[in-house]
């Protein structure tokens, strides 16, 4: 478990009060560039040439940015950071401006996502310098045949050098392995998890492949399900990250995350405990109270204004990496934007929480009855422990191992309790 009261980061108590804080906990930058696109990769990221001089005035731009934030005073209790993508560490000499100008909001953790072939000790001691505490590698396998079917251009040993430099140059490090995957075994995920281990990492996250539309993958597979990606192999593979992380020192503390005991992700905790956040870059997303969301409105006027009864706002970047380069004003940026009532936003919450070891605590459900018929909150959270999703323990709704597996069962009756559209515009 990771008590919200233990993890340092900016969590409020749950009380209605947390749907009027005036700042944000943590902020999130988000870098496009990558040296290949992995076969499997729906995120917003692109195959950039390294003579490209995007990345670094993407960089600035964003640095530009955050100095227009600052005058709203929104990052005020913002205590996490986390720079991902896209491929981070493919900045190279443009990285470490860019942690100088986030690491003064992410006083207790900031992170950085890497991939192996772009990492090296010089770049981790300038970013740590700057003010990074924690990178995250993609890893994905540590087996040469499986890396090759991913599209990864990294190779098995490549991979866990880099983990042992990073490992050794003072950062906390995390690594990323992805589980039901072409040419993959049981022995072979075992082999990965292991070596790994062996490299001295404190947090490791294990995640089934997902075959997302638009992907080569989905090019490859369409909508079949193959059977190296099958749902009983998923779990299967799951179970045995378990029981081989766990009998290493390192503890589940989120469906797909483990770390030595506290050496957890703070900036994802924020995000699972309903902290609200801002993004930065091409797609980053923002999550907002209203009061928050009428202070960035303040930098960014052509956000339409909330209605009466609106308790969140997500915002949404809309603007390429170029558009933002050309023209970095805030008040300039193509934005969509998603409003949520207070019942609507307490769902959301209570489906993200529901992703944690620890489970849902009594004062979200407490809230969430006094947000909803509390009749219909009961009827849900006895549907979830009779289908054995979870159970009450302590006051608090917590995912059983069958919950922990089938996590989309227990978040879609949860997320059943918003009522009505979300309110969606784009400017």
């Amino acid at each position: 478990m990771v008590p919200e009261e233990a993890t340092g980061a900016f969590v409020p108590a749950w009380d209605r009060a947390r749907y009027h804080l005036e700042g944000v906990g943590s902020l999130y930058v988000h870098v496009p560039f990558c040296r290949s696109k992995c076969a499997y990769c729906d995120f917003a990221s692109g195959a950039t040439r390294a003579d490209d001089p995007l990345p670094a005035a993407y960089a600035r731009a964003i640095a530009r940015q955050l100095r227009e934030v600052e005058e709203t005073g929104l990052f005020e209790p913002c205590r996490t950071g986390y720079l991902g993508g896209g491929t981070p560490s493919l900045l190279g000499a443009a990285l470490p401006p860019l942690v100088r100008a986030v690491a003064p909001h992410a006083p207790t953790e900031l992170s950085f996502e890497a991939n192996p072939d772009s990492l090296s000790p010089d770049l981790l001691e300038r970013v740590r310098e700057a003010g990074a505490t924690r990178v995250s590698i993609g890893v994905q396998s540590t087996s040469a045949s499986e890396l090759v079917a991913l599209g990864r251009i990294h190779g098995p040993e490549r991979a866990l050098e880099a983990l042992r430099e990073a490992v050794t140059s003072g950062l906390r490090v995390s690594c990323d392995l992805m589980c039901a995957i072409p040419r993959q075994t049981g022995a072979s995920w075992e082999r990965s998890l292991r070596n790994v281990l062996a490299s001295g990492v404190s947090h490791v996250s294990v995640y089934p492949l997902a075959i997302e539309e638009g992907t080569a993958f989905w090019r490859r597979y369409g909508e079949e399900e193959p059977e190296f990606n099958a749902s009983d192999v998923q779990a299967d593979r799951m179970e045995a990250a378990e029981a081989t992380l766990t009998r290493s020192g390192l503890r589940r503390y989120e469906v797909a995350s483990y770390a030595v005991p506290g050496q957890e992700c703070l900036h994802n905790v924020s995000y699972w405990t309903g902290t609200p956040y801002l993004g930065f870059g091409t797609s980053a997303a923002s999550m907002l109270t209203r009061e928050g969301y009428l202070a960035l409105r303040g930098v960014a006027p052509q956000l339409p204004a909330p209605g009466d009864d609106v308790a969140r706002a997500r915002v949404t970047v809309m603007s390429t990496a170029r558009q933002i380069v050309a023209d970095p004003a805030l008040g300039s940026l193509r934005l969509s934007v998603e409003f949520l009532d207070l019942r609507q936003a307490v769902a959301e919450d209570l489906m993200l929480s529901a992703r944690l070891a620890a489970g849902i605590p009594g004062g979200l459900l407490g809230l969430a009855r006094e947000a909803a018929p509390a009749s219909q909150v009961d009827a849900v959270v006895s549907r979830a422990c009779d289908e054995g999703l979870a159970t009450l323990e302590g006051g608090r709704l917590v995912p059983t191992h069958s919950g922990w597996l089938m996590g989309n069962e227990l978040y879609g009756e949860l997320w059943g309790l918003a009522e009505g559209t979300i309110d969606t515009r784009t400017c």
